[in-house]
């Protein structure tokens, strides 16, 4: 999907992408938690004993990460970018001054405050300055 994004249009999407977000980021972070603890298990001195744990605890990560692709779809769908699944950063393409661009919103913010250039990053933040980007 090519949508292009205002400002306006990305904000009023925002209850609907914050709560996707929020679960990915929960989901996430138990993603991660088994990972960890797989890791562990692997590790174990006693290999027969651990063999099971290690492919219950893989079997649940590869359903947790479909969980979490799901997710993304769902944002994909809406035309809206997930860029970094721990934090919950995602972009919506835009325009400003005819140029390709992505407006950049991170949970825990109240609303879309920045762009950035499509190869730029979050690193490459800048402040929206609300006249400039339709």
């Amino acid at each position: 999907m090519n949508r292009v994004f205002t400002v306006e249009e990305a904000n009023r999407t925002l209850p609907l992408v914050r709560r996707i977000v929020e679960d990915v980021v929960r989901q996430h972070r138990v993603w991660r938690e088994k990972i960890l603890e797989l890791d562990l298990v692997a590790s174990s001195s006693r290999p027969d004993e651990s063999r099971d744990r290690a492919e219950l605890l893989e079997r649940e990560a590869q359903a947790v990460a479909r969980e979490i692709d799901g997710y993304q779809r769902e944002l994909e769908e809406l035309g809206i970018q997930l860029k970094d699944r721990r934090m919950g950063l995602v972009d919506f393409p835009s325009e400003m001054g005819g140029k390709r661009v992505l407006l950049c919103w991170r949970l825990g913010e109240g609303e879309v405050q920045f762009w950035h250039d499509e190869d730029a990053g979050y690193a490459g933040r800048q402040p929206l300055q609300p006249t400039v980007v339709g």
